[in-house]
C-alpha cells in the first residue's frame, strides 16, 4: 500500500479534527472584549486535570450564567460561580477555580480595563512577553498560557504560527514533522483549527491516522 502523502495526512486530519475549543464552547472569536475574555476562561478550565468536555460544558454553563466579561465575572458572586462550574461537572476543581475566577476578573479590570487587547498592546507583538503576561491570570499557568495561543492565532496573527508540546506530539502521532518550522509550513490559512486538530490526534488513542 502506497504511503499517505503529508498533503493528504492534513486533509484527512482537518476533516476529522478540525474544530477549535473555542467554536465548540460557542465562541464566535473575534478580536473584541468579550470572546477574547471568554476564550482566557476557556483556557484557563481545559488547563485543569480534568476532560476537555467537562471544561467545554462548564465553559458554556458560566457563560449561560451571564458571566461572559470580566466585570460580570468579578460581580457575581463566588457561590455563583461555583454553582455555574457545577451544573457544568466542573465539581473536583470548583472552589479554587471559583475564586481564581473572581481574582482573575479583578486583576483584568484594574491593570487592563477588562480588555485582553490592552495585554496584547503591552506585548507589542512578543509572543513570549504575552505568554509571560497571561500567567499573572490567576489559575493562568504555562499550559493555560499555550492553550490561548494556539487559539487566539487566527485573531493575533503575531501569534502564530503557535505550535506547542500538544500539537507536536499530535504531528507525531500520524507521521508529520515535529520540527516547528516545518509544521509550520504545513498549518496552510488557518493556523488555530491546525493546532487545534493536532492536539485533538494527540488526545485520540484510536484514531486511524496513525495507522497510515
Amino acid at each position: 500500500m502506497a504511503r499517505r502523502s503529508q498533503g493528504d495526512t492534513v486533509e484527512q486530519l482537518l476533516d476529522t479534527y478540525g474544530r477549535t475549543y473555542a467554536d465548540e464552547a460557542g465562541i464566535r472569536l473575534r478580536n473584541t472584549p468579550q470572546p477574547l475574555y471568554r476564550l482566557l476562561v476557556l483556557s484557563l478550565l481545559l488547563s485543569a486535570r480534568i476532560s476537555s468536555g467537562i471544561a467545554l460544558a462548564a465553559a458554556r454553563a458560566l457563560s449561560d450564567a451571564g458571566m461572559r466579561s470580566p466585570r460580570a465575572m468579578a460581580d457575581a458572586t463566588w457561590q455563583q460561580r461555583v454553582d455555574a462550574l457545577g451544573e457544568g461537572g466542573y465539581r473536583r476543581y470548583d472552589e479554587r477555580t471559583a475564586t481564581q475566577l473572581g481574582e482573575g476578573a479583578a486583576l483584568l479590570l484594574d491593570r487592563y480595563g477588562g480588555d485582553l487587547r490592552r495585554m496584547r498592546g503591552e506585548a507589542d507583538g512578543d509572543r513570549e512577553a504575552l505568554h509571560r503576561l497571561l500567567q499573572q491570570v490567576p489559575g493562568i499557568g504555562p499550559v493555560g498560557a499555550d492553550i490561548f495561543l494556539r487559539e487566539v492565532q487566527d485573531v493575533w496573527p503575531e501569534a502564530a504560527p503557535y505550535l506547542d508540546g500538544k500539537s507536536r506530539k499530535g504531528a507525531r502521532a500520524i507521521g508529520l514533522p515535529d520540527d516547528p518550522r516545518r509544521l509550520a509550513g504545513l498549518a496552510g490559512d488557518d493556523p488555530a483549527l491546525f493546532a487545534a486538530a493536532l492536539v485533538r490526534v494527540s488526545l485520540d488513542r484510536h484514531t486511524e491516522l496513525a495507522d497510515a
